[in-house]
């Protein structure tokens, strides 16, 4: 009887297991999405790639189902199996770091809207500015992603550091765009430009929440 029992529990354990690898695995999924969403939106601004710009949309739609998904799992696994300690810091830390990944995913697709707004007109003097802001992003954005796939602290970690550069960067070219003087010009691509960079910053805090769940999904500890 107690053999059996013991049986049992294994194989729970061992069907929980599966269950959060394929969680895991979703995440990761997902994340891979919002990274390409992200490359998209980069080639519809600097390269002006419009058809890039059409493609965000429905893989949008793809990682917004995959976010509800991956959500509604989790809750699952933590109403019906009861799990342990670090396993229950595991799922509760991915239903936050889903949603920092899911917003990425929303900015780059207002970025690929921008993008298609600032099309017609003649690029804007910072834009080397801009792309290198972008390109900033996108690194960080990696290395959450690389955290969370390693379950890597040191990594998520470092990203903190690197958020302080992409906030100088906002802060610098947010001040280069309001000392910009346009006489007779629309001011419609200066406003999108101001919200390209928020935009961005964003993207850049949510990639650092990433980390720091990761952190502390293997320390336990916050901040």
């Amino acid at each position: 009887m107690v053999e059996t029992s013991y049986r049992e529990q294994k194989r729970t354990r061992s069907e929980f297991e599966r269950q959060l690898h394929r969680l895991e695995q979703d995440t990761l999924r997902m994340g891979a999405l919002v990274e390409n969403s992200f490359l998209l939106a980069h080639s519809a601004l600097f390269e002006r790639d419009l058809e890039a710009a059409t493609r965000i949309d429905p893989q949008d739609k793809q990682i917004d189902q995959l976010y509800r998904q991956i959500e509604m799992d989790c809750i699952n696994l933590i109403a019906l199996q009861s799990p342990v300690a670090r396993d229950l810091r595991l799922l509760s830390a991915l239903m936050q770091l889903i949603r920092d990944i899911e917003r990425i995913g929303d900015y780059a697709e207002n970025l690929g809207d921008i993008a298609i707004k600032l099309f017609p007109y003649a690029p804007s003097p910072y834009l080397g500015e801009l792309q290198t802001m972008s390109n900033r992003c996108r690194a960080m954005l990696a290395m959450s992603l690389e955290a969370l796939a390693n379950l890597d602290e040191n990594i998520g970690l470092e990203i903190k550091a690197k958020d302080d550069v992409v906030d100088y960067d906002y802060q610098n070219i947010y001040n280069l765009l309001s000392s910009q003087r346009v006489f007779g010009e629309p001011m419609e691509p200066v406003m999108l430009m101001v919200l390209a960079i928020h935009h961005l910053e964003r993207m850049a805090d949510h990639a650092t929440n990433v980390g720091l769940r990761v952190a502390y999904i293997v320390t336990g500890k916050i901040g």
